[in-house]
């Protein structure tokens, strides 16, 4: 459930109820024995790593995880283009390891050892059909550079937007130059309204964690808008509680806000046109947007 900021956050029992931020922001650690454990992490980017540990993966999968939509989208889409399938900034491989299930050869690209141990894991889990189909690549996006063709090149999960602004014409055009005749660049970025970010620059919401282990989780998020460095930080707030404890974690993302017109110059630049575009809309400042690209061959 998400809340825009200047309305009521949800009523959420004190027992679930995260702190609020500025209980986090001094650092304060309350004292042994409180049954609280305060973590920290900066994370370049949720769409680009791994979970952080244990704690993170439930957080991790609400944003970005297997109940997403855009799985399905980016299936269908695979259908039309065949295989291999390019997935830049796998993560744990919420989208490789369906991929591969469903028969597509996929290589899982991330700069997250971690990340791409869990896809081998999960995928040797399943059984060696799947297992085999699956290659994972250590790289940074920002330097990328491929040694294979692909039918499909997928930036999913908001990727581009983790990715600096002046890498990120390179990267075009790197993956362009690696596209067979007729493959496609699927990638998605969240659009926001430039008025609404200068009347709002901070946004607050919440929700709660979809959860099937006994836990409950609520999250209270705050997005802060940098419009002179066109980037935004979000962090998330989170209280886990369990029979016995209530743990508390603080997970910081880093992202670049896209403007739609420049990212279309460089996908032109790199000899991309865009086919498709899809738009979802999130609130009355803000949408979700998916392109579909193909090579100007």
């Amino acid at each position: 459930m998400h809340t825009p900021s200047g309305t009521s956050l949800p009523v959420v029992p004190a027992a679930l109820a995260p702190v609020l931020p500025s209980r986090y922001d001094g650092g304060t650690v309350p004292p042994p024995g409180a049954g609280i454990r305060v973590t920290s992490d900066s994370l370049p980017g949720l769409e680009s790593v791994a979970p952080g540990g244990p704690e993170s993966i439930w957080l991790y999968d609400a944003l970005l995880g297997p109940h997403s939509a855009d799985i399905v989208r980016y299936l269908s889409l695979a259908r039309t283009t065949g295989g291999p399938v390019l997935d830049l900034g796998s993560g744990a491989g919420r989208l490789a390891v369906p991929f591969a299930r469903h028969g597509f050869a996929v290589e899982a690209v991330d700069r997250d050892v971690s990340a791409l141990e869990r896809i081998e894991t999960w995928a040797r889990r399943i059984g060696p059909q799947v297992a085999e189909l699956i290659r994972t690549t250590r790289a940074d996006l920002a330097g990328l550079r491929l040694q294979r063709s692909y039918r499909l090149a997928l930036l999913a999960g908001a990727m581009v937007s983790a990715v600096p602004p002046r890498a990120r014409p390179g990267l075009l055009r790197e993956i362009a130059s690696h596209l067979d005749t007729g493959g496609a660049l699927a990638l998605d970025y969240t659009s926001h309204l430039l008025p609404g970010l200068i009347a709002e620059p901070q946004r607050t919401w919440a929700f709660q964690v979809p959860r099937f282990d006994g836990i409950d989780e609520w999250v209270v998020a705050r997005q802060v808008f940098d419009l002179r460095a066109m980037s935004e930080r979000i962090t998330y707030y989170a209280a886990r509680t369990g029979k016995l404890s209530t743990e508390r974690a603080v997970l910081t993302t880093d992202k670049w806000i896209i403007d739609p017109e420049r990212l279309a110059a460089e996908l032109h630049s790199a000899g991309l046109h865009i086919e498709g575009r899809r738009r979802h809309r999130i609130d009355e400042r803000t949408e979700s947007v998916l392109l579909v690209c193909r090579t100007d061959g």
